[in-house]
């Protein structure tokens, strides 16, 4: 049996939660994008970040690797998961006011094709469908650089208010 290590650091999480209380989405998700706040610990786990943040629009990117395999040898679905919910829960926080948070009611994803995991970027990118002001919805797709489908999804959020 040959064995391999990874090993990775996170910041303390209550630094974002303590920001994200006090600041609208889109300027929390531009500081973790910008490096002003940390690498969320999910997301240095699973090894992806935020390259793209707009009102409504947010662009993840990754490079699967042979650490993200399940017993089989693929990609396993929970990096599909990971990724996508990412991009569709922070879609929609991108729209949300300074004092707003959200939380998933409902999440479906459709997986199409096995990841490569060759060292190809692959990007997860999430759009909200309807802004609700209690409950809001997004899609998202899991793509190469040559927007190659590899799964898609869609959610729904509730929203809270202060």
């Amino acid at each position: 049996m040959s064995n391999r290590s990874r090993t990775y650091t996170w910041a303390d999480p209550d630094e974002n939660a303590e920001a994200g209380q006090t600041m609208a989405g889109i300027d929390f998700l531009r500081a973790m994008r910008d490096g002003a706040l940390p690498l969320p610990a999910f997301q240095a786990t699973l090894d992806y970040v935020l390259i793209e943040v707009e009102e409504g629009r947010v662009v993840f990117e990754g490079k699967p690797a042979e650490y993200l395999l399940n017993p089989l040898g693929s990609v396993h679905g929970g990096y599909y998961a990971g990724m996508l919910d990412s991009a569709l829960g922070c879609a929609i926080h991108s729209r949300l006011a300074a004092g707003q948070s959200y939380t998933t009611l409902e999440f479906k994803l459709n997986m199409v094709r096995p990841l490569p995991f060759d060292g190809r970027a692959i990007r997860a990118i999430g759009e909200v469908i309807h802004p609700g002001r209690k409950i809001a919805t997004s899609d998202a797709r899991l793509v190469d650089s040559d927007d190659k489908l590899y799964a898609h999804a869609t959610c729904s959020c509730m929203i809270f208010s202060p």
